[in-house]
């Protein structure tokens, strides 16, 4: 069975479009994020708590995101990748104890200079219909507004929280929270770290090598 991954990595660097190409490797991808926004979506109490959090870029608490976690996983059964948690020290070692138990994980760090993180950001659309996830810079739909993937037409939107101020504010939290959660995993021998700034075939064929 292959390890659990955990990637980290700032809005942009693309570890969410890496992840969803090991799926068809065999992995689940688990995005904290993408289960919130479902809450926020089903309009459930959990939902509407933390709405406005998500909106202004901050982070939702600890214990109700590995609630979250431990109702979506099944790790002794399939390989995970934990896309947006653990965010820092407390919750890797939270995550550890409560979920996977010693199971075999590597942390992948994708690196990628500022710049290019705040212009992928602001110009990121996502298919509103299968999730499919473009660029308006690096990776256009061949027909305009259209999904290449499922072929939905006007479904392709930027997520209320991919605006400048937010994306600098959620760049602001995840520089003061990256550097302990590298060292961290560092010392334990499992931290991989990847180009990010690279091709997107070459990111990836960089993970299969990790992975193999």
């Amino acid at each position: 069975m292959k390890p659990h991954l955990i990637i980290l990595g700032a809005p942009g660097s693309g570890k969410g479009t890496q992840a969803a190409r090991l799926v068809e490797n065999g992995f689940k991808h688990i995005s904290t994020g993408d289960l919130l926004r479902s809450e926020i979506a089903k309009g459930s109490e959990l939902g509407q708590k933390v709405s406005g959090i998500i909106s202004r870029g901050d982070l939702v608490d600890d214990n109700t995101v590995m609630a979250l976690l431990k109702a979506n996983c099944s790790v002794d059964k399939v390989s995970y990748i934990f896309d947006g948690f653990p965010r820092n020290i407390a919750q890797a070692e939270m995550l550890d104890a409560e979920l996977l138990h010693g199971r075999k994980t590597l942390a992948v760090y994708f690196k990628i200079d500022l710049g290019i993180l705040i212009d992928r950001v602001v110009n990121r659309r996502t298919c509103g219909s299968c999730g499919e996830i473009y660029n308006l810079s690096t990776k256009v739909p061949l027909v305009a507004d259209v999904c290449d993937k499922c072929g939905a037409i006007g479904t392709l939107k930027q997520r209320k929280d991919d605006n400048r101020e937010v994306v600098a504010n959620r760049l602001k939290i995840f520089a003061e929270t990256v550097e302990p959660m590298l060292a961290f995993y560092r010392s334990k021998g499992v931290l991989v770290e990847i180009d990010a700034s690279m091709q997107e075939k070459d990111v990836f064929s960089e993970l299969e090598t990790v992975i193999s």
